[in-house]
């Protein structure tokens, strides 16, 4: 980073998970120090159980990345250009990519158990209702609900880059909890999870996948630990471009 920038880890859970306290300041002008991103780079955890959690050590492997995507299905044809970037950047790790028919629970969960990272682009949905049933949806609309990220055990996983909506959302009726996939996906193992706290924009993904992998490979390796100045560095490029203050805000870092 070309300046000095603190970490912030905000601990947040139930009703409070809602605010997008990454993106606090003043908007009426752009003077420099007005808002939070000018000299902080923000994560959020739900507990500090979760946050010792995630501090543990990892069984190491070979840096593998798993890619889900349905853009013909989903209607997201952006979601292609998400996988291109990633190919072109992460060229010399291996890939396992699911599309379309091939992105069932079965195939999903499979890659999720030998892959270390995992990005999914695809539509996400919160059940409010029944919370552990909220998912990111698969081939023929069935779900990989909050339910069975739970009850995964992945003692190697590093990074889930959730690119879909409404996958970091709280829950108001829960004071206490934080219900929602990137909860899940720290729970699992995950040490750290890109999230979003509300819909997102098909056209924006791009940007901010290739923008935040470029900035995590480094050295012929993603380091994990760098994750939330990766996603940083991808919200500032959104930024600088005069993206809308909605395309920006909903992407958030959980995690170490």
């Amino acid at each position: 980073m070309s300046k000095k920038l603190e970490h912030i880890t905000w601990c947040l859970s139930g009703p409070l998970s809602l605010l997008p306290l990454h993106a606090a300041g003043v908007y009426i002008d752009n003077t420099p120090g007005s808002k939070l991103t000018d000299f902080a780079v923000s994560s959020y955890i739900p507990s500090l159980t979760t946050l010792s959690h995630c501090q543990q050590p990892r069984i190491l492997t070979e840096a593998k990345l798993l890619s889900v995507a349905l853009p013909l299905e989903s209607g997201l044809p952006e979601s292609n250009n998400e996988l291109l970037a990633i190919q072109n950047i992460l060229d010399s790790i291996t890939i396992t990519q699911l599309l379309e028919k091939d992105t069932t629970k079965t195939n999903v969960m499979k890659g999720m158990k030998e892959c270390s990272f995992v990005h999914f682009a695809c539509h996400g949905e919160q059940d409010s209702e029944n919370p552990t049933q909220s998912g990111l949806l698969l081939a023929d609309g069935i779900k990989l609900t909050l339910n069975d990220i739970i009850k995964l055990k992945l003692p190697h996983a590093q990074l889930a880059f959730l690119s879909a909506c409404q996958t970091a959302t709280g829950d108001r009726t829960l004071p206490e909890e934080a219900t929602h996939l990137a909860a899940g996906m720290l729970i699992s193992g995950y040490q750290g999870v890109i999230a979003t706290m509300w819909s997102i924009h098909d056209e924006t993904a791009p940007i901010v996948t290739e923008e935040f992998y470029k900035e995590l490979w480094k050295d012929d390796k993603l380091d994990v630990r760098q994750a939330a100045y990766a996603l940083y560095k991808a919200i500032d490029r959104l930024q600088r471009e005069g993206k809308s203050f909605l395309e920006w805000v909903p992407f958030i870092h959980m995690g170490v």
